[in-house]
């Protein structure tokens, strides 16, 4: 559980220097990108912090090291804002994301984004352990570390921020670690990370006591905390050893475990009751990041040799048979779960999935439709059920379906190119054309936005709707690109 705010924020210096060229924006207002590349610069703006964060994330999407699954994404999302309402008047709209990586990792970034490994995921015992970590991370950006880091990084070199920003995105994706970002960071700073690295240490008892209050205001047990603290060391085992101690941003020690159980204690006894999705999620996510020369069939079926049945186990087993190719056994089971349990949507969503794989297209359509009344706008379901109709030759309707959500719901890239697609197959080239062009702002590329933009102008039959939507939006590229060129003209005066 390393977030490694000052490097990260040093990095971060490096993004807002480097970015300019490309200016990025983010949907859909877009701020003036921020210049914090003095010590002057000592506070970020909220709208500042936003940005930052933005960029980091679409530097770790464009790696594909984003794990671009709704049922993950949507979970975690809805476990942040259950801790989110613990959080003080003021606090950014925290976006949390997987990250494909079978490290023990989170991190925080400006602007309320977080990030959590896969292997993170996959090593807790409980939904509160989970819990625990967000909270950890939320509290890094409530309590203003990345403000507070920046200003103690002002002097950063351009050259010693952007090595930093290469160990991160290395140690992020490259399945190092924690342990591979410090090393990257050592070489980067050699003996000046000393002073660095204490500031982030009283950052993380900070946030172990802060976080530790909103794990308990939202109705987790507050023990979680210590007891994943205890996993972390496990896991680091030797390997540690390797790092000289000073060097280790904020090492899991029995000091640390014996404080979080010491917090945990003034809270008294608590019910908990933890929800069911903790189990498929994290099934889900072990599935989803296997790899590829990992027989993942196998291990679901060593562990129902062992007795060990529970949904969640079951769950895995179904997903890992349609990752085998065996879609009616694993519809089979999913049958079943979702008769037991017919309240959680990401059964009726996999029943649905494997029905079309196995070829019985109308079936899981009509799952899917079920669950779409059950659960209206939830986003993976109607997601799953917009491939089932585009699946079966309706994409008009898988149209008109991510329409009323996206209305409603802000998409993520993915599923704004989805809708793109459906647009597309659907014969609506216009409304093709304009998603296209939202995705290659959600990526930045503004350049490619106002042709794709451009050419849903130029679309026959539009609507005076579709017409004034489209030339909106393309004036609005064009003036930011416009500004662009007139603050880079002027910089270089």
């Amino acid at each position: 559980m390393r977030p490694l705010l000052i490097c990260v924020l040093a990095a971060l210096t490096t993004f807002t220097t480097v970015a300019a060229a490309d200016d990025p924006i983010t949907l859909p207002n877009p701020p003036e990108l921020p210049d914090i590349g003095s010590p002057a610069s000592a506070m970020l703006s909220g709208s500042d912090e936003y940005q930052l964060g933005a960029m980091v994330i679409q530097q770790i999407r464009d790696q594909n090291g984003i794990l671009e699954d709704p049922e993950v994404t949507e979970y975690l999302n809805a476990l942040a804002s259950r801790l989110a309402t613990q959080a003080p008047d003021g606090a950014p709209h925290f976006q949390l994301f997987a990250v494909k990586d079978t490290a023990i990792n989170a991190f925080a970034l400006p602007g309320g984004f977080i990030c959590i490994n896969a292997g993170l995921i996959i090593q807790t015992h409980s939904e509160s352990e989970l819990a625990s970590v967000m909270a950890h991370e939320m509290a890094h950006v409530t309590q203003h570390h990345i403000a507070r880091a920046i200003r103690a990084q002002s002097q950063q070199s351009l050259t010693t921020a952007a090595a930093m920003l290469a160990a991160i995105l290395l140690g992020t994706l490259g399945g190092g670690g924690g342990q591979a970002i410090e090393g990257g960071i050592a070489a980067a700073q050699g003996l000046a990370v000393q002073q660095q690295i204490n500031f982030t240490r009283d950052n993380e008892a900070e946030a172990d006591r802060v976080g530790i209050g909103f794990l308990a205001g939202a109705g987790f047990d507050t023990r979680a905390m210590a007891n994943f603290f205890e996993t972390i060391g496990r896991t680091e085992g030797l390997a540690g050893t390797y790092i000289p101690a000073m060097l280790q941003d904020h090492p899991v020690t029995s000091v640390r475990i014996a404080e979080a159980r010491a917090r945990a204690a003034q809270f008294g006894p608590q019910k908990v009751k933890e929800s069911l999705n903790y189990l498929l999620v994290r099934e889900r996510v072990r599935v989803l990041t296997a790899p590829g020369d990992q027989d993942i069939e196998k291990f679901y079926q060593a562990r129902l040799q062992k007795n060990s049945a529970d949904i969640g186990t079951r769950y895995g087993e179904a997903l890992a048979l349609m990752v085998d190719n065996r879609p009616v056994e694993a519809e089979k089971i999913l049958d079943k779960l979702v008769e037991q349990h017919d309240s959680l949507t990401l059964l009726h969503a996999a029943l649905g999935q494997a029905q079309v794989k196995a070829g019985q297209t109308n079936d899981g359509v009509a799952t899917l439709n079920h669950a779409v009344q059950l659960f209206p706008r939830n986003v993976p379901v109607t997601i799953r059920y917009a491939e089932a109709l585009m699946k079966a030759g309706r994409p008009a309707e898988a149209h008109t379906v991510l329409l009323d959500l996206f209305n409603n719901v802000p998409p993520t890239p993915e599923q704004i190119r989805l809708i793109a697609l459906a647009a597309s197959a659907a014969g609506d080239p216009g409304d093709a054309y304009f998603y296209m062009g939202e995705y290659q702002i959600s990526g930045g590329n503004l350049q490619m936005a106002a042709q794709q933009l451009t050419l849903a102008l130029s679309t026959p039959n539009l609507s005076s709707v579709q017409r004034a939507r489209y030339q909106a939006r393309l004036d609005e590229v064009r003036e930011y690109l416009q500004n662009s060129r007139l603050r880079r003209v002027s910089n270089t005066q």
